[in-house]
């Protein structure tokens, strides 16, 4: 998820100087990924499911994808995020007739602002000099977690066979949560409220937990995800790892399924990261001194050139 997490953003700034994904899962960071930053997360999937309700078998490849860019403000982020699917669908209760239906499942876009960062305070990341222990194990302060808040707009195109009663244009709110446990393991929470505007509204949640690692390159997370609507309810959980090949790439896997049978779903996905690097830090010019602080500043040297020399003359 955040593949080397030693070095996870937040101190002063949402940069880092390895690459920030959000696979292999699907729950989103908290984080930016710094101005300036241009990121693509792409891969493919496969996915059985069977309905045992409706009495049908499909099989289901896709792609996913997201484009990342961190606008100029560290905080601020814009993302495209896609699913497309081809699904096979085979209806036993009717002699084993089929269909084919593909078009896009997930089609948005939106902007992501990091309100609030417990790692802003200095104090709060500085190592501690005489503790090991307190540096590398969980401490209850890791819990409070950095919040940033997502708002977008989700793109119906065409005669979606997924959504045939939604409208054009909906709307998704998100807030995402990261909390630090410790040096190598990452929370991450997401809580959603999705196709606002339409007749069938999806709650959901994700719930993440990565850890890298001794050999810092490698990940493994494990995650939770559970969707709400009248249209369509369950809860999923995955597993997979991510491989960093060099500060700028990494790529990733994840196996997963669900707990129902209305339908059962069991899926795997591949998938690559990488960014184009543009980041560059910004000086913060020092305050230069007023003519009338100098003038005070000298005023109070000759006082003390004189009180020593009153003291002299004792």
């Amino acid at each position: 998820m955040l593949l080397l997490i030693c070095l996870s953003p937040g101190v002063n700034a949402q940069y880092t100087e390895v690459i920030n994904s959000n696979r292999p899962g699907l729950a989103v960071s908290a984080y930016a990924l710094g101005s300036n930053v241009l990121q693509a997360e792409i891969g493919g999937f496969y996915e059985i499911q069977d309905h045992s309700l409706l009495n049908t078998e499909s099989s289901i490849v896709g792609t996913d994808f997201a484009l990342r860019y961190g606008l100029y403000f560290e905080t601020l982020e814009v993302t495209y995020e896609g699913t497309f699917i081809r699904q096979d669908i085979q209806f036993n209760a009717l002699g084993g007739q089929s269909d084919v239906r593909s078009n896009f499942t997930r089609n948005r876009l939106g902007l992501k602002l990091l309100v609030f960062d417990p790692y802003k305070n200095p104090k709060r990341s500085k190592p501690n000099l005489y503790s090991w222990r307190k540096n590398n194990l969980f401490q209850w302060k890791n819990l409070i977690p950095a919040v940033s808040l997502y708002g977008g707009a989700n793109f119906t195109i065409g005669d979606n066979p997924f959504y045939p009663e939604d409208p054009l244009l909906s709307y998704r709110a998100m807030v995402a949560t990261q909390s630090r446990l410790t040096p190598k393991m990452v929370l991450i929470g997401n809580f959603a409220y999705d196709r606002i505007s339409t007749d069938f509204p999806e709650y959901s949640y994700l719930v993440s937990i990565s850890h890298s690692l001794r050999n810092p390159r490698w990940s493994i997370f494990v995650e939770n995800q559970g969707i709400q609507s009248d249209r369509y309810a369950d809860v999923l959980f995955r597993t997979g790892f991510a491989h960093l090949f060099n500060a700028d790439f990494q790529v990733d896997f994840n196996i997963g399924a669900s707990i129902k049978t209305t339908p059962s779903r069991y899926f795997a996905s591949a998938g690559m990261s990488y960014r184009i690097d543009r980041h560059r830090d910004r000086l913060v010019k020092k305050k230069e001194a007023s003519p009338t602080s100098n003038k005070r500043i000298k005023k109070r040297g000759s006082r003390k050139k004189r009180n020593k020399a009153r003291k002299s003359d004792f």
